[in-house]
């Protein structure tokens, strides 16, 4: 009669699995230290009031970002983009003259950089150049809005994958081991 090993291949799956787990969930707090960069400050500051429309457009980011592909849209009321010139990276600063004639009004900035990690970012921030406010004017930089999530969000989302993943391999190791199970009994 031949002898059937129930408790052997399950333990070695098992025992294969958890270290599977315990890697996946080690993987994960590295993946979150791997973030995009964060964006800091603005200049002008969300929702602040200037008195006229700044000569260029800042933003401060917590690591250099590379400059390949960064574009800053500055765009007028009308949806009117008035950058002028490149976008100028140094150090952690992220730079974008403004045409010397813009009209004073809501502005709504959206920025794309590549994260100094390779992959792309975006946000927007919007400001009013308003000559005629006799309320003093908001300091020029001010923490981003809401600060960049970006880099939470790409933590939480290779931790999602991760889970994902683990899952999978959980179920499909149960229907391994099952039909491994059924085939071997008499």
């Amino acid at each position: 009669m031949k002898r059937t090993h129930r408790h052997g291949p399950g333990r070695r799956l098992a025992r294969c699995l958890l270290t599977l787990a315990t890697a996946a969930l080690l993987m994960v707090p590295a993946a979150a230290a791997q973030a995009h960069d964060v964006l800091e400050t603005t200049d002008p500051a969300n929702g602040s009031t200037v008195r006229t429309v700044p000569a260029k457009i800042g933003l401060t980011f917590d690591h250099t970002p590379i400059a390949l592909g960064s574009v800053v849209r500055v765009e007028d009321a009308t949806g009117v983009d008035q950058a002028d010139g490149p976008v100028t990276i140094v150090d952690n600063h992220v730079s974008q003259a403004v045409k010397a004639d813009a009209p004073d009004g809501k502005y709504k900035v959206i920025w794309r950089v590549v994260s100094s990690d390779g992959h792309p970012i975006e946000g927007t921030f919007t400001f009013t150049a308003d000559a005629a406010s006799t309320a003093s004017a908001t300091p020029s930089a001010s923490p981003a809005p809401g600060g960049n999530s970006t880099g939470l969000q790409t933590g939480l989302l290779t931790a999602g994958v991760v889970g994902i993943v683990l899952v999978i391999t959980l179920v499909m190791a149960g229907i391994y081991v099952k039909r491994r199970l059924t085939i071997r009994e008499p």
